[in-house]
């Protein structure tokens, strides 16, 4: 197996999958392979065309959801010159490219019920047409499908057809969701962290720390095994000591420290009084609003923002990262806050010499 399609992992439910593949593989039979997106479908057909008498052949891979409708009946079984309109000349379609080999149809569950048909007898009888020819081809080809969708549930309301799933489903492969993978969050983070590591060009594989590996285990990963390699592989990047374990993990990108303060100011004056038993606020923190009649929104909402953060930031010791985990704030955001406020270690006893 190539580096990039190694399977990596050492859970029972993830292990009982791959060797299902394993002992599929030789088998020429269709196989379907059913999982969460992430979880590693496209590596699955990999291993049942490499195992296979096939593994010499060509491996054509087709995604049936990103082609429209229309065009899929001619992506798969090839069409003559003039068949249709820009039909300039004949093209064959994956079937053919596949013929010897392996055919992998991910997203199955998108496919319109004409082109089903025709995969259908493409399948039973190794017979395909392109559109617009008199006469049928036939391919000897291996079909490995793989979908995230109910298809038996589909059969039953009438949006998949009944024979076809049959004709599919000689062997079905389910791959666990990486949530379900128990202790490979573990493997798979060190793995891709090492990998990023030497991509890096870092003299050292520092690993991750204990506070970081608990946050990677009691994630969710709703993205899989592709959105733990993201996460990881960014966490490397960014960290800045490669001497030092990883301590900080980012798993939204896309967390915006400017929308959040936006949000913030608006919201936060509908709620700020009273102020909540649990967490109180020291009265000598507002001495710096403008309360005075004609004080601008902004001018308050900016004075309370800086009360709140200097009464964490003091409650913490100026250990910021504690701060930030104590306010719900991720450390990027905070240290915007705090440039944004101008804040520094004497910032509290500073405001409170200048209010008496």
């Amino acid at each position: 197996m190539e580096r990039d399609v190694q399977f990596i992992g050492q859970s029972t439910a993830f292990l009982d999958a791959v060797e299902r593949a394993s002992r599929a593989a030789p088998v020429r039979r269709p196989v379907l392979v059913i999982g969460e997106r992430g979880t590693g479908k496209e590596l699955i057909a990999q291993r049942l065309h490499h195992l296979s008498p096939r593994w010499g052949e060509p491996l054509i891979t087709m995604n049936c959801a990103a082609l429209p409708e229309t065009l899929i009946e001619a992506e798969l079984f090839g069409h003559e010159a003039g068949a249709f309109t820009g039909a300039v000349r004949a093209r064959a379609g994956r079937f053919e490219e596949a013929d010897r080999g392996t055919l992998f149809l991910d997203e199955l569950g998108t496919l319109s019920m004409a082109a089903q048909e025709r995969l259908l007898r493409a399948i039973e009888y190794g017979e395909i047409a392109r559109i617009g020819a008199s006469r049928p081809v036939q391919v000897d080809v291996r079909v490995v499908a793989a979908t995230n969708a109910d298809l038996p549930r589909m059969a039953e309301e009438g949006t998949f057809r009944a024979d076809l799933l049959d004709r599919l489903s000689f062997e079905v492969i389910n791959l666990p969701p990486l949530r379900a993978r128990e202790g490979d969050v573990y493997e798979l983070a060190d793995y891709y962290g090492r990998r990023m590591a030497t991509e890096l060009e870092w003299d050292t594989w520092p690993g991750f720390s204990p506070e970081a590996l608990v946050v990677l285990e009691a994630h969710d990963w709703p993205g899989n095994v592709r959105e733990l390699r993201n996460v990881v592989e960014r966490a490397v990047y960014r960290w800045a000591n490669e001497y030092a374990p990883i301590a900080e993990i980012v798993f939204d990108p896309f967390e915006n420290p400017w929308r959040t303060a936006a949000v913030r100011e608006v919201v936060v004056p509908e709620v700020a009084a009273p102020a909540s038993p649990s967490t109180p606020i020291p009265a000598a923190q507002f001495k710096g609003a403008d309360r005075e009649a004609g004080a601008s929104l902004r001018a308050s909402v900016d004075a309370y923002e800086r009360g709140l953060l200097l009464e964490s930031l003091d409650r913490h010791r100026w250990n910021q990262r504690r701060a930030a985990a104590a306010m719900g704030l991720s450390y990027d955001q905070l240290r915007h806050c705090i440039k944004k406020h101008r804040l520094s270690e004497g910032s509290q006893s500073s405001d409170n010499s200048s209010a008496s």
